[in-house]
């Protein structure tokens, strides 16, 4: 029988990266991932349903970052894949896996729906720092800088989502 060697089998991957830290980063992104298809859908609801004398503006920006959360989600699913382990994808999963609340059942009125988005990115943003500190004590570049890019939004979206707040 011919001895398997480490690309016939995700058990064996050796990418420099053991295979505890490898299953605790995927963890940690398969939340991730989570949150950011929760904060997706919570986004994409309200571009739909934001009423209002903001509705042109919020309509748009809603548009904008759903569009931009949607292109999130597929590098953090490939990564925990690239990492050996299979990306959660159903909304059961994500249920059980995100910090994040369901969007309400009836729409809310344009600034609470601010309100949840703003604090939906400040979640997201504190789920990526705590795999940061997993990836940073595993060497495992490839994943800090997902997870630098990824901070960097939603803290800034965050911050402008606060903005609209202000009087």
């Amino acid at each position: 029988m011919a001895k398997k060697t480490p690309a016939t089998t995700s058990r064996s991957i050796d990418i420099g990266i053991s295979a505890k830290d490898r299953a605790a980063i995927s963890g940690g992104l398969s939340r991730l991932l989570a949150d950011t298809y929760t904060l997706y859908l919570t986004t994409h609801n309200f571009h739909w349903n934001v009423t209002g004398p903001q509705f042109n503006t919020l309509h748009t920006m809603f548009m904008t970052q759903y569009t931009e959360l949607w292109n999130a989600v597929d590098p953090i699913a490939e990564r925990i894949r690239a990492l050996g382990f299979p990306a959660p994808g159903s909304y059961a999963a994500f249920g059980k896996l995100s910090a994040l609340a369901d969007a309400p059942a009836t729409p809310p009125k344009a600034t609470k729906m601010i309100e949840i988005l703003a604090k939906g990115h400040e979640t997201v943003a504190r789920t990526a720092r705590q795999v940061f500190e997993l990836t940073d004590e595993a060497n495992d570049q490839p994943t800090a800088d997902l997870l630098t890019q990824r901070m960097d939004i939603h803290e800034k979206t965050a911050w402008m989502l606060r903005a609209l707040l202000e009087e």
